[in-house]
């Protein structure tokens, strides 16, 4: 029989609902109201089924001996309606409500409150009670709009999603029941669009709006703002609601520029760089949501570039220029600076915003000269030019303070022939001019210096050198072409004079011996710096003119009787 067991209240401070529960192992004698047995509740429920609301469920049609006359599981499909718009029998109109999504009800209704005497063709006899299996999908309402829950918001939210915005997000979405329908996860890849104009279906172009980067978000749309009475055709059923979990990674608008952030300045900046500047610096690039793509520092090598110039792309070319030697900046670049909607097919994806990390090693300019900056002593006789003999100290670093040497390390001086070529260009040039005492500090491009491919190991491509010089020391050169002069009038006799042996030839000690006591008496000079006995046998090689190894009267002459120049006497 049947036992009234009264109202009970399916959720805590929610209406209660008149219902009635079948005695255990009770006939199927008529009802008089609907009874609900509650075979599965789930854990949460956010919403009640409500009259008026839009119900997605499945059932299985039974008689109170369990043979089944209809069943939605059969056709594949949810059977789909608007409760309390009598669009359904009396007892299923008032037996749905309050029903939870995922929740599962057995629900018995007596005749009157559904077919009645008549029945139903020759499916539901007349009289009939009936049991209805039912499992609820989802519900909506033609009121409802689109729901946002914020689970993490960063701490900083330097700018949200606008209309017109193109942003790059992972999704997961699922219908209202958990069922997953599709994934930018799984095809590893993330969802690219603009919002708010058309492109996305009305509530995820909704949902996305004011979105931080990084911020994750459930958006929940009625299928009006989703995929209608239609769905997609094939993993969204018509009518239904959808359920996206949302992970914003890039945020950017087609007018963008790039946004240049100064992390650190050095305390002295004497000069910008400016486009035909030549860079070598260190980056790391990363993606917006902080997905490292690439480093100079992990080829432990600068990036070396010209600016301006079309080399580095166009949000590069903008964000070094101004910067100088030491500056540390980031530099956000939009896609359409950077490698646009195709990216670089490997680590940048398509439509990505790029960070890079820039630390300035040195610039120069191809038309830079040497820049000499000098103290000098309080007397200064002699300035050094070409030819002269020169001896300095030197510390020698990169324009960033990078060690590269240093006389101080092997205790002596340094020494040179200026002009001779045993120095860097912008060394001879820096030397050129300093006074015994003087310092100067010299800062020499690379075109003056070791050029593009530097020294391995010491020196890199590309470098602009620093040196600081005093020099120590210095012997004046000879002139220009000359390896030896005299200081005095030459002898008539010079030859009878070398040839001691008085055989009418000069060999080559005869020779040698003769202008080294020269040399000692003072009366002749060797260009300083040079190995002396490599002067004399290139001065005895000079006036060999018949290369026979010995000289004779008649080879035998002074420079200033030669037409051409010539290293000799």
């Amino acid at each position: 029989m049947v036992s009234r067991l009264g109202s009970v209240c399916l959720k805590a401070g929610k209406p209660c609902l008149h219902l009635t529960f079948v005695a255990c192992n009770a006939p199927p004698v008529p009802l008089d109201d609907i009874v609900i047995e509650k075979t599965f509740t789930p854990e949460r429920c956010d919403r009640m089924v409500k009259s008026g609301d839009f119900v997605r469920y499945h059932y299985i049609g039974m008689f109170p001996d369990g043979k089944k006359f209809d069943s939605s599981y059969d056709r594949g499909t949810t059977y789909n309606v608007f409760v309390g718009r009598k669009q359904l029998i009396a007892g299923m109109d008032k037996a749905l409500v309050g029903m939870c999504v995922n929740e599962r009800w057995m629900i018995k209704i007596p005749p009157q409150l559904a077919y009645g005497k008549d029945g139903y063709g020759d499916i539901i006899p007349p009289d009939s009670i009936l049991h209805f299996d039912v499992l609820m999908l989802d519900i909506w309402n033609t009121e409802d709009k689109v729901q946002i829950k914020t689970y993490h918001k960063p701490e900083s939210c330097v700018r949200t999603v606008q209309v017109s915005d193109y942003v790059r997000y992972h999704y997961n979405g699922t219908l209202l029941n958990g069922t997953l329908f599709d994934s930018s996860h799984t095809r590893l890849r993330t969802y690219d669009t603009y919002v708010g104009i058309g492109w996305l279906i009305a509530g995820m172009d909704q949902g996305l709006l004011g979105m931080c980067l990084g911020e994750k978000r459930i958006i929940t749309m009625p299928p009006f703002l989703g995929y209608g009475e239609n769905g997609d055709g094939s993993d969204i059923p018509g009518q239904a609601s959808l359920v996206f979990d949302v992970i914003l990674l890039d945020l950017h608008n087609p007018k963008d520029e790039i946004t240049v952030e100064v992390q650190s300045l050095p305390d002295h900046c004497p000069r910008k760089s400016e486009v035909g500047d030549f860079v070598r610096y260190h980056y790391n690039g990363s993606l917006l949501d902080g997905t490292f793509f690439d480093s100079s520092y992990s080829r432990n090598r600068t990036y070396d570039t010209y600016i301006g110039k079309g080399y580095v792309i166009a949000g590069m070319d903008q964000g070094l220029l101004g910067v100088c030697v030491g500056e540390r900046r980031r530099i956000v670049i939009p896609p359409h600076l950077a490698y646009g909607e195709e990216g670089t097919g490997t680590k940048i994806p398509g439509s990505a915003v790029l960070v890079f990390d820039v630390h300035i090693i040195d610039f120069h300019n191809p038309s830079d000269i040497v820049e000499i900056t000098s103290v000098k002593p309080e007397k200064c006789i002699y300035n050094a030019k070409r030819g002269d003999f020169v001896k300095y100290h030197y510390n020698a670093t990169l324009m960033d303070g990078t060690y590269i040497g240093s006389t101080q390390t092997f205790g002596k001086t340094y020494d040179v022939v200026l002009g001779a070529g045993q120095v860097v260009i912008g060394m001879e040039q820096g030397l050129i001019g300093m006074c015994v005492g003087e310092k100067r500090r010299l800062v020499i491009p690379p075109h003056l210096g070791y050029g593009e491919r530097g020294v391995d190991g010491e020196v890199p491509g590309s470098a602009v050198l620093v040196f600081d010089v005093e020099l120590v020391d210095l012997e004046e050169g000879l002139p220009e072409g000359y390896m030896f002069v005299w200081n005095s009038d030459v002898t008539p006799n010079l030859f009878s004079e070398m040839d001691k042996n008085k055989d009418a030839q000069v060999d080559t000690t005869e020779f040698s011996d003769y202008i080294l006591q020269q040399v000692k008496e003072g009366k002749g000079r060797l260009a300083p710096g040079f190995d002396p006995q490599r002067i004399i046998q290139n001065m005895y090689d000079n006036q060999d003119r018949n290369k026979d190894g010995q000289i004779t009267e008649d080879e035998f002459k002074l420079k200033a009787d030669e037409a051409a120049s010539h290293d000799e006497l």
